[in-house]
Order: structure tokens, then C-alpha cells, then sequence
């Protein structure tokens, strides 16, 4: 038995890690940073970077294995220490189980605690009212709920080809930055790698990061989507069946919003909804960034 499988053994017990040890380059294991000394690792991480054309090879290997690989990113482009993955500053130490949750509910209570304002009993500022009103815009009473299958594209269709587009953004991924790193998680896909593996990326906006692989695993079932990519406090997902019109896209960035009300507020120019669905029709990646 080699180093590598040896390794990938310890990290999933139950699986084949036969299937993709030999295709690996030199890694480690990586821990948690709340487990005690002999604990289950969390993750195998490559010493280097990722070489071309592996993820597809690990990800075709995947429901063999039973190791989801991520495409991983420091916090700063050059860090040797390439946090959080080679320090280990992974937890699980608030993370529940993604199947706890209703992601539907999730989202809601996301979009809810994103467009209150708080008054400390004070008379509403009608500017601020204002501007979260434009924000958010034409859902102005509300929470309008997830978006209906018919109105996302061709969830259904078998012309969309989730494990395709996945392995298509991998490609592009690397081939934009050849620094990334490979990394392996017992999981049966990417986004329950999230909370197998403790990344704590939203945490100054969501603690039990299962919440997040709930929502995703929804858009996993909805959209054909696929998380490829990882960073400090960033996601980079494939998109099979993404919105066709700006219609559903509004409905779709909503969902985005509440999961992660910083792609709106930070990463448009005027902080609202209808600057940011229209970047969402037909788009094959869809981003996340945490503040």
C-alpha cells in the first residue's frame, strides 16, 4: 500500500481510495483545528499546485472513491502558509448536518436578517428604508420565496450535463491560476464536502456552515450546480441549468442574496438586485464572497 493510499484510507475508511491514489502528487492529511492528537482528518491536501486535468480525473473517479475533490485557494495570492488549508484553521466545532435544515427556511431567515433595519426603538430613517428598499427591488413585500423549477431553465433536460459544466470550470479555473491546490474530502459531493471538512468561510455571517451545504445541495437538485472551488472565504460553482431570462434571474439572484447578501451589497456598483441578476442569465459559473 502506498503513502498516498495509506493516507486517503485514514481520511475515508469506507471507500476505494485505491481509485485515485496513484493519480495523486505528494500531499498531506489536515485536521480540524479542535481535534486531538490521533482524530480523523478532515482533508488531504496537495503539496503543490494542482496539475492540469487531475480534478476531472478525481471527479470522474468520484462514486468509486467516495472523495470529492475541491480546487483550493489561499487567502493571499504567493502564501506559503496557504491559509486556511495548510494551517488548518478548519472547524466543525458549530457545524450541524446539512440534512437538519430546510433550505428553503434557510433562506428565508437569510433573507430576512439581511433586510431588517435595526431602530434600538427609535423612529425608522426613511433614508435607510429607502435605500434597502432599492436594494432589494421588486421584492419589496418580502421574501418571494425560491424560485419555481419552470421559471430556472432546464433542470430537467438532459441536455444539461452538471458533471460537464463542472469539469469545463475546472478547467478554467486553472488555467487562470496554476497555484490552486487539490484537495480531497469524504463527501458525497461538493457541497457537503463544506461541512465534512469545517471551512468556515461565511462565518461572520452564518456559524453552522451546514446551513450553507443545505442551500447548496438544494441548488445542486435545481440548478445542476457543482462546487469546483474553495477559498478563504469564497465558493466558485458550475451552473447547468442557470436562469434563461431576467425574470427568473431576479428570482434567482434573490436566493443568491440570502444566502449571501455580500455579492449584492459589496459586488455591485449600486448595491441592488437588478444590477446583479442580469450577470446571472445563462452565466455557467455563479460566485460567492463573504466579507
Amino acid at each position: 500500500m502506498t503513502d498516498a493510499e495509506r493516507d486517503l484510507r485514514r481520511l475515508m475508511p469506507s471507500g476505494d481510495p485505491s481509485a485515485v491514489a496513484d493519480l495523486l502528487p505528494t500531499g498531506r492529511l489536515v485536521s480540524t483545528r479542535e481535534d486531538e492528537e490521533g482524530a480523523a482528518p478532515v482533508l488531504w491536501l496537495s503539496d503543490g499546485p494542482a496539475p492540469l486535468g487531475l480534478w476531472e480525473e478525481l471527479h470522474r473517479a468520484h462514486p468509486r472513491s467516495g472523495l470529492w475533490p475541491l480546487l483550493l485557494a489561499p487567502l493571499r495570492a504567493g502564501d506559503e502558509e496557504f491559509r486556511p488549508w495548510g494551517t488548518g484553521e478548519l472547524s466543525r466545532l458549530y457545524a450541524g448536518e446539512p440534512d437538519w435544515y430546510d433550505p428553503a427556511a434557510v433562506l428565508r431567515t437569510g433573507w430576512e436578517y439581511s433586510t431588517s433595519v435595526e431602530t434600538d426603538g427609535e423612529e425608522l430613517d426613511p433614508e435607510e428604508v429607502s435605500e434597502l428598499g432599492r436594494s432589494v427591488a421588486p421584492f419589496l413585500d418580502g421574501w418571494p420565496g425560491v424560485a419555481p423549477a419552470t421559471a430556472v431553465g432546464p433542470a430537467g433536460d438532459p441536455a444539461a450535463d452538471p458533471d460537464g459544466a463542472a469539469r469545463a470550470l475546472a478547467r478554467e479555473l486553472l488555467a487562470g491560476d496554476a497555484q490552486l491546490r487539490i484537495g480531497l474530502v469524504a463527501a458525497g459531493s461538493g457541497a457537503e464536502a463544506l461541512t465534512v471538512c469545517g471551512w468556515s468561510g461565511p462565518a461572520n455571517h452564518e456559524e453552522d456552515i451546514a446551513k450553507v451545504s443545505a442551500v447548496l445541495l438544494d441548488w445542486e437538485r435545481r440548478y445542476g450546480t457543482r462546487l469546483v472551488q474553495v477559498g478563504f472565504a469564497e465558493l466558485e460553482l458550475s451552473v447547468a441549468a442557470p436562469p434563461g431570462d431576467g425574470q427568473a434571474a431576479l428570482r434567482v439572484a434573490a436566493e443568491h442574496f440570502a444566502l449571501c447578501p455580500d455579492n449584492v451589497f459589496q459586488g455591485t456598483r449600486t448595491g441592488t438586485l437588478t444590477e446583479y441578476a442580469p450577470r446571472l442569465v445563462g452565466a455557467a459559473q455563479w460566485s460567492f464572497w463573504w466579507d
